[in-house]
């Protein structure tokens, strides 16, 4: 499926345009402007497929972006699966607030893709940010 963008359209959202505008209107079912966030079931496609499915008109592209719903590990419990056929996706670092202005809207985790099953995986350079709408109420101390 290809993207029917303008010649010459570029798009770099900010993480605060990410989750303010995009991540908003997403999950309140709300029509975004313009189709270029793509969905897609993370855990049934390998990151090097990523391309052919997210791209965005026809130059070529480093960042790719979409929507994908967590899959979860046990029907009952809270932890993610984050695994595809050839590999995981493994969360590394802290998790970074997204303000709008001073108010928090969100947060962004960054995942690192491993070839084969943990703890023996292999690293590869494939990275993905994920982001979570939060408030002031539910999110981490400042």
């Amino acid at each position: 499926m290809e993207s029917c963008v303008p010649p010459g359209f570029r798009f770099h959202p900010t993480d605060e345009e990410l989750v303010g505008y995009y991540l908003r209107k997403k999950i309140a079912s709300k029509k975004i402007d313009l189709d270029v966030i793509r969905n897609i079931d993370l855990y049934r496609i390998e990151p090097w497929d990523l391309q052919e499915r997210c791209r965005i008109g026809y130059e070529e592209q480093s960042e790719w972006y979409f929507f994908s719903h967590k899959d979860k590990k046990y029907p009952t419990g809270t932890r993610t699966n984050r695994a595809t056929v050839a590999g995981f996706w493994k969360a590394t670092g802290r998790d970074k607030a997204v303000y709008d202005k001073s108010r928090l809207i969100g947060m962004r985790k960054t995942l690192v893709f491993y070839k084969g099953r943990a703890p023996t995986g292999q690293k590869t350079d494939w990275i993905i940010h994920e982001y979570r709408l939060e408030s002031d109420e539910n999110g981490p101390p400042r």
